[in-house]
C-alpha cells in the first residue's frame, strides 16, 4: 500500500511560514513524524508561492530527503517546477499529477518518462470534477492513450478517481467506488490512489466518514492513499483493512503497530443507563 503523507503543504500556514523562513528543522520534523507513522512517500507542495515555486520545491526536496530516506511525491501542476525539483530527488519519484487535459499531460509526460517516475493521473479533464463513473472512465481512456504513446508503462500510473462531496451528491461516493473497481479491471497492473477528505466536506465528524470510505475503496482494489498518517484512527483503519483483505502476512504489520503504540486506543465508555 502506497501511503503519501500530505502534511508538508504550503496551504498550511505553519508550513508556508517554515518554507519562507527556510526552517529546515520544522520541515524535517514533519517528514520524520509521517514516516514513523507509516508513510511510504512524503508529499511536498509549495503551490502558494507561484513565482518562487520551483526554488521552494527544490529546497523542500533537499530538506525532506536529508531528514528521511523515502521517495517524495512532487505535487505541482507546473512541468517547469517539477523538472527542477526532480534534478535533486533521490530514488523513484511520484509525480502529482496529470489529467486528460492534453497540454498539461504533454508537458509532464516527458518528465515522467525521463525519471521513470510513478504518476498520479486524475480522471478528469480541464475544469470541474467529473459527475459520473462514465465521465471518469472517459478521462482515463484519454490519459491511457497519451501515457502509452509517450512510451510509459501503465504500471507506473496511479489513477485518482477524483473524489467529490457526498453532501452535494448522494451518489458521489458509490460512483468513485465503482470507478476504482472498473479502473483496476480495465488497466491491469496499474494502481489507484486518492485523497479522502473531499468525501466528507460539509458534514460533521468528518474523520468517521473518511476512514470508513477508505475501507470501502480498499476492498475494491485501492492501493494508494494521500492522507495524514499521524492521524491514528485513519492509520488504524488502513492497517485493519489490510488484515481483513489478506494483505498483511500473518497480521504482523498490525501486531507490530499495536506493540509500537501506533494503533488508536479503544475508548471504553461505560454504557448509559436509561430509566
Amino acid at each position: 500500500m502506497l501511503i503519501v503523507g500530505e502534511r508538508i503543504n504550503s496551504s498550511r500556514k505553519r508550513i508556508r511560514k517554515a518554507i519562507e523562513e527556510r526552517d529546515a528543522a520544522l520541515i524535517g520534523n514533519e517528514a520524520v513524524k509521517q514516516v514513523e507513522a507509516g508513510a511510504t512517500h512524503i508529499d511536498v507542495n509549495a503551490g502558494t508561492n507561484v513565482s518562487g515555486e520551483a526554488e521552494d520545491l527544490k529546497w523542500l526536496v533537499e530538506t525532506v530527503q536529508d531528514a528521511v530516506d523515502v521517495p517524495l511525491c512532487i505535487d505541482t501542476p507546473s512541468a517547469e517546477a517539477q523538472a527542477e525539483a526532480l534534478k535533486l530527488h533521490k530514488g523513484q519519484p511520484l509525480i502529482n499529477s496529470i489529467t486528460a487535459e492534453k497540454e498539461r499531460a504533454e508537458g509532464m509526460l516527458p518528465i515522467v518518462k525521463e525519471y521513470d517516475a510513478l504518476v498520479v493521473a486524475l480522471t478528469m479533464g480541464a475544469g470541474s470534477v467529473p459527475s459520473s463513473k462514465d465521465d471518469r472512465m472517459e478521462a482515463a481512456a484519454a490519459i491511457a492513450e497519451m501515457v502509452q504513446a509517450a512510451g510509459i508503462d501503465l504500471c507506473n500510473v496511479y489513477w485518482d478517481p477524483a473524489v467529490s462531496a457526498v453532501s452535494a451528491d448522494q451518489k458521489a461516493a458509490l460512483d468513485v467506488v465503482a470507478t476504482v473497481r472498473e479502473l483496476m479491471d480495465t488497466y491491469k497492473g496499474s494502481h489507484t490512489i486518492c485523497g479522502l477528505s473531499n468525501i466528507s466536506f460539509g458534514l460533521p465528524q468528518r474523520n468517521i466518514l473518511n476512514r470508513t470510505y477508505l475501507a470501502l475503496l480498499m476492498a475494491e482494489g485501492l492501493d494508494g492513499v494521500i492522507m495524514d498518517p499521524t492521524e491514528k484512527h485513519m492509520m488504524s483503519t488502513l492497517m485493519a483493512t489490510r488484515v481483513l483483505l489478506g494483505e498483511d502476512d500473518f497480521c504482523m504489520e498490525y501486531i507490530t503497530a499495536e506493540r509500537e503504540g501506533r494503533l488508536a486506543a479503544y475508548e471504553n465508555h461505560k454504557p448509559v443507563m436509561h430509566r
